[in-house]
């Protein structure tokens, strides 16, 4: 199989049976399908009565979004962390060498 060769996975998300045709390889692809139910099955233990399934939806992508952002804020934060970091390691070095020729 070459990577642009699609895949047929047929998946469940919350009651209802999808075929979802991707790049990715198929246990991926159940992984995320079975991720969403999880996610979708949580938001509606969480709410009050009975609501849409489109509602439902809406709210566990949401909050699937959130974690996404959330997850993106720390990324870029630790890469700045790393940046200043590197940027403070390079300038003792040089500071070291500069300090080495004088002598």
């Amino acid at each position: 199989m070459n990577d642009h060769e699609q895949n047929l996975v047929r998946v469940t998300i919350y009651g209802h049976e999808y075929t979802v045709r991707a790049v990715a390889d198929p246990d991926y692809i159940t992984e995320v399908a079975a991720y969403v139910d999880e996610r979708m099955r949580e938001t509606e233990l969480n709410l009050d009565g009975p609501q849409s399934s489109t509602r439902i939806s809406i709210l566990a992508a949401m909050s699937i979004t959130d974690e996404l952002f959330t997850e993106k804020r720390k990324r870029s934060s630790s890469l700045d962390q790393i940046e200043g970091r590197a940027v403070a390691l390079s300038n003792l070095v040089d500071e070291v060498l500069e300090s080495s020729f004088k002598d």
